[in-house]
């Protein structure tokens, strides 16, 4: 978690070169995309993946989630500093 906390209101986080969220057709289902893995994704982590394209700012895009969703912003916020916390463990989002 201390990772997530590390995260800055000012990141643009961004799927690096090679990591590509892809809807499965066959499957019904999202999956991201990496050399030699594959994760498969549910609805909460495909809507915060679709906003990083290295231009939205993590607080710009809890902002978007938390309108969208009517969600308290707090908790959103929570849960996009850890998902991307852990996927850019796994190299897998850049910060």
């Amino acid at each position: 978690m201390s990772g997530a906390a590390a995260i800055s209101a000012d990141s643009k986080p961004r799927l690096p070169r090679g990591v590509h969220l892809k809807h499965d057709e066959t499957r019904g289902e999202w999956l991201l995309l990496a050399p030699e893995r594959v994760l498969k994704t549910n609805a909460i982590a495909v809507e915060i993946l679709k906003r990083c394209d290295g231009i939205a700012t993590l607080s710009e895009i809890v902002d978007d989630l938390a309108a969208q969703f009517k969600a308290e912003r707090a908790q959103i916020e929570t849960d996009v500093k850890t998902l991307l916390g852990e996927l850019a463990a796994k190299r897998m989002v850049d910060l």
